[in-house]
């Protein structure tokens, strides 16, 4: 049985976040990184001096997945580890100077990438598809957070 894909909300957003990162990968397969390491270097560039374990989360990955990653990223001499000030265990990870170039080129990539996936959809419908994203990412968000504690009291 051969059954059309379903158009809930959340398999259309599902499947459309997968076909973007799939063309953004066809879009980069030339500058030779995987999506993970594009993805880490992304993050990274945006969060210099996180922990590995706090970017792991950022990426939603395992931290022992995300090392891995790292790991080959700093023998392309695209990231360093620098000791934490504080956590002789935990590592800082740093962008190098040869990542640079490779975050200049996935900006245009992005902006194709992003083109192709609203080709058709005039500004006004991209504005509203915009703002209804941050609203269910603000949703989730909200609904994802660990409870709050109640204030003690102090008497």
């Amino acid at each position: 049985m051969n059954l059309p894909p379903p158009n809930t909300f959340c398999f259309l957003l599902s499947d459309a976040a997968r076909l973007m990162r799939k063309r953004f990968e066809q879009n980069a397969r030339d500058l030779g990184l995987t999506r993970a390491q594009w993805h880490a270097l992304a993050y990274l560039a945006r969060n210099e001096g996180v922990n590995q374990c706090a970017l792991a989360e950022m990426l939603d990955v395992e931290p022992i997945t995300l090392g891995r990653t790292i790991d080959r990223l700093e023998s392309q001499g695209l990231v360093e580890r620098r000791p934490h000030d504080t956590d002789r265990r935990a590592w800082r990870l740093y962008l190098r100077a040869a990542a640079l170039p490779l975050l200049e080129a996935m900006a245009p990539i992005s902006e194709q990438t992003r083109r192709e996936a609203l080709a058709g959809l005039g500004e006004a419908e991209t504005e509203a598809l915009m703002r209804a994203l941050e609203a269910t990412r603000a949703n989730l968000s909200e609904a994802s957070a660990p409870p709050k504690r109640p204030k003690a009291k102090t008497e």
